[in-house]
């Protein structure tokens, strides 16, 4: 290349350069202008001493009600569904589902009689088998029962199986865990008795541990055996359950890492029933499982066997750490009602459910809880009177008679009623009031201000239902869950008056979606959280921390946002949480007050932030972690906080305090146990 051409690529390389850079130059322009273009509002936080408010122990808990079939099927751990064969009425024969038989009317004869030895129960099933070894097909004949949609069965875990058994001769049955349709077996025992040891009613156990997996398996008892044999009151239960207490495991700890302070149950419209011949009647739910006649839910149709009884629901609260809330008839149902003149036999049975749980072993009804296997009292400190039914005729004298009743057997019991006291006062006693909203997105996101103007004097409020409903949550949508995080952070603020809230409902079977959305859905196998349950783990440390002052300035109408101030581990954490609910980015500037430099600062600790591409995506099975927090390292600048808060984002920011002299290395403030890294 000669000198001339030499000069002339050099040259066309420099004005390259020089282009290239403009084109850069501008673009990081157009960048910079588009990230001061975002609206900017200033969140001001008061650290100073004694410019914080103390946020009640109790401010979030959890409602668990029996719906969707939450218990039967769900957190209780039993497999069986209808074990008593009572589910089909108590004229016989009755209808058995889902029991079903294995072989066929040439073999297999079977229908239900009122032969049981449990008084509170009498059905029971009897089988007579029209064949013998020769005859009987290889496998035997029998019935079997599919559970709820299917039992999930694990290779290598054990699982306990208990019967009722008579017979007329000799017993040679084989007690089986099979593939959905028989045709596996998974684990295999004999239940082999002469006659005289089954001429009466005998109870049976096997343990039989699984050599294969199955989600949809099921319990299998047959024979080749020619005869009659009566069986009732089958069970079969993961040896493995929570702490041995009978709740299924992922469940539960799915429960545990939202760290409710208290926990509200057995529910709502299922504590009232349709009708007061259906209703949740607690007496009837205590004593051996296989006396426990069940009950069918006429709310929300169907049988329970009510193994999740009343000792059952003050066990789950202590498990968990919570404080238990029993809600409890009133002698009002949807359609019928007692009137006041004659509602003290549910007056007694309130006080004797108290006394089931707080009495001595030596009291009456403390001594059936202490045959159950628990001579301490548990703690009750709440009861709620009856549930929604605020209007109807006889609720004031009915309530007074059950107030006036419990505070003079219990006076540091805490009572709650059921009618609303935020807008105008109550006109009867009472240390809380119930307040439920189910509404749209775009409402609850406005109602973040509802006890703001609420009097201060009185009972507290307990929000014990809430949840966005309808097209905008559709079966758990990242929109609902944001209108639900603003409308906590509004209760967060007005906590020196809310005391307690909780979202409803909060499990899901997907086989039976009574309601929809709920919190945590799952099947006989798996499960997931929707945005709705994962918003309530932002506010685990909440309950017990201490409300900062803290003020929004600049355009905010789609912000909502709160500071609060913490420990853990120790070390002293602020949570500042926030919500855009609109649909562009903001840049938020974070402003702390009231800190002595000289003697601590403030660190950037962790990021969490709960998003997605859009506004109504929702997790499922096939993409359980669609819509979950994501947690990042937060940085700061000196003592500047500036972040930006993606459109329809819910965001929670933790700084640590540490001393000004002394950095200390950064702990980790994580809540979220089980979310996944990203």
């Amino acid at each position: 290349m000669d000198m001339e051409s030499w000069k002339l690529l050099r040259s066309v390389c420099i004005l390259s350069f020089l282009l290239g850079s403009c084109f850069v130059y501008q673009s990081l322009r157009v960048v910079v202008a588009q990230e001061d273009s975002k609206p900017v509002v200033t969140l001001q936080i008061d650290v100073s001493n004694g410019a914080g408010r103390p946020i009640p122990e109790t401010l979030f808990g959890i409602f668990f009600e029996e719906i969707n079939h939450a218990g039967a099927g769900g957190l209780w751990a039993e497999l069986v569904s209808n074990r008593g064969f009572e589910a089909g009425g108590q004229n016989t024969p009755s209808n058995i589902l889902p029991w079903s038989i294995v072989g066929d009317q040439s073999s297999i004869y079977v229908a239900t009689d009122r032969s049981s030895c449990f008084e509170r129960n009498k059905i029971a099933l009897r089988m007579d088998v029209l064949c013998d070894s020769n005859g009987c097909p290889s496998g035997g004949v029998g019935v079997y029962n599919p559970g709820y949609w299917g039992m999930n069965i694990e290779e290598g875990k054990k699982y306990k199986v208990a019967l009722y058994v008579r017979s007329t001769g000799d017993i040679d049955m084989s007690v089986s865990l099979t593939s959905s349709n028989g045709s596996l077996t998974l684990a295999s025992e004999k239940i082999i008795a002469s006659a005289s040891d089954v001429s009466n009613w005998t109870k049976k156990e096997v343990v039989l541990e699984a050599k294969g997996t199955d989600h949809g398996a099921r319990l299998q008892l047959t024979t080749t055996k020619k005869g009659s044999i009566w069986i009732d009151q089958v069970s079969a239960i993961p040896v493995d359950t929570y702490k041995g207490h009978g709740f299924r495991n992922d469940l539960f700890q799915m429960m545990v890492d939202i760290k409710p302070r208290f926990i509200r149950f057995p529910g709502g419209c299922f504590v009232e029933g349709e009708w007061l011949s259906n209703a949740f009647r607690w007496k009837e739910t205590v004593g051996p499982w296989e006396e426990r006649p069940g009950h069918f839910g006429d709310v929300w149709k169907y049988w329970t066997d009510d193994g999740l009884g009343h000792f059952e629901f003050f066990q789950l609260a202590e498990d968990i750490g919570a404080a238990p809330i029993w809600v409890f008839n009133n002698g009002i149902s949807h359609n019928d009602e007692v009137e006041t003149a004659s509602i003290m036999p549910f007056v007694q049975e309130a006080l004797d459910g108290i006394e089931f749980a707080r009495g001595d072993a030596n009291s009456t009804w403390g001594s059936v809880r202490a045959k159950m296997g628990r001579q301490e009292p548990f703690e009750l400190k709440y009861v709620a009177i009856g549930n929604e039914d605020c209007g109807k005729t006889y609720y004031r004298g009915n309530y007074i008679v059950f107030y006036d009743a419990i505070k003079k057997a219990y006076p540091d019991i805490k009572i709650i009623s059921n009618c609303d006291g935020s807008s105008r006062p109550l006109d009867h006693p009472a240390d809380y009031y119930d307040f439920h909203i189910y509404t749209s997105a775009s409402r609850l996101f406005s109602m973040y201000h509802q006890f703001d103007r609420t009097s201060r004097k009185g009972p507290k409020a307990f929000v014990s239902e809430y949840a966005v409903t309808g097209k905008d949550a559709g079966t758990g949508s990242l929109l609902a869950s944001l209108a639900e995080a603003a409308f906590l952070i509004g209760l967060e603020k007005n906590s020196d008056i809310v005391e307690m809230a909780s979202y409803a409902p909060l499990f899901v079977n997907t086989n039976d979606r009574r309601w929809n959305p709920d919190a945590i859905v799952f099947n006989s196998s798996h499960l997931y959280g929707t945005p709705s349950y994962w918003v309530q783990r932002f506010f685990a440390e909440s309950s017990g921390a201490t409300l900062l002052t803290s003020t929004l300035k600049g355009n905010s109408s789609s912000l909502v946002a709160s500071a609060i101030s913490w420990k853990n581990n120790d070390k002293d954490y602020i949570r500042i949480k926030a919500v855009n609910f609109g649909a562009t980015s903001v840049n938020m500037k974070v402003l702390v007050t009231g800190l002595d430099p000289k003697v601590m600062r403030l660190s950037g600790s962790k990021r969490t932030e709960l998003t997605s591409a859009n506004v109504m995506d929702e997790n499922s099975f096939t993409q359980p972690e669609k819509v979950i927090p994501h947690e990042s390292l937060l940085e700061m600048a000196e003592e500047d906080l500036t972040v930006v808060l993606p459109p329809h984002s819910f965001s929670s920011f933790d700084l640590l305090k540490e001393s000004a002299k002394i950095k200390m290395p950064i702990s980790d403030s994580s809540s979220y146990q089980k979310t996944p890294t990203v």
